[in-house]
């Protein structure tokens, strides 16, 4: 465990219970900045006040990130018909990232996280060696608390359970 701490201390994270483990609903959302596919920065910053699904797939135009890229993109208008913002992160680089967008006309932005920090801090990578980011996703509502955290995505099922939860939750206020 001494170990886990001094790699999250070189990395700048704060050793916490929940590194390299998923975060659970109630808990608040690291703050965060990444690049999306234009090389423009986004940050948790720009979310505040919103919700938002960030979802973690391992590679871009692989047959399950696809699947559920897609299935993201089929939903697209009851996601915004909630109010929500859907946003995709991978350790893609944006060049990648981009052509992904292009090919399968994804109306969200993806972001890179390369250096792996978000992946590690939230349960998507054990540690910064990890090859792809594990397909986990966080609802994390306006307040930047975790509202539902997904850790075990089925690709093509995932929009339609994200937006079942998102009734539930609403029909809960």
């Amino acid at each position: 465990m001494k170990l886990v701490a001094m790699v999250l201390a070189v990395l700048g994270l704060a050793a916490s219970a929940t590194a390299g483990g998923m975060l659970k609903a109630g808990d608040t959302f690291p703050v965060w900045q990444l690049a999306d596919q234009t090389g423009a920065k986004v940050s948790s910053a720009d979310f505040a006040g919103k919700t938002y699904l960030l979802w973690f797939y391992p590679k871009a135009m692989t047959p399950g990130c696809t699947a559920e890229g897609c299935a993201l993109r089929d939903n697209f208008a009851g996601f915004q018909k909630a109010g929500v913002e859907v946003v995709g992160v991978s350790f893609d680089d944006p060049a990648d990232n981009a052509e992904f967008i292009k090919k399968h006309n994804f109306p969200f932005r993806l972001l890179s996280d390369t250096k792996k920090a978000l992946a590690v801090e939230v349960g998507a990578a054990d540690s910064p060696s990890r090859l792809w980011a594990r397909r986990i996703s966080y609802l994390v509502g306006p307040d930047g608390k975790v509202l539902k955290a997904y850790a075990d995505v089925n690709p093509g099922k995932h929009a339609g359970e994200v937006l079942t939860d998102l009734a539930q939750l609403k029909a809960v206020k």
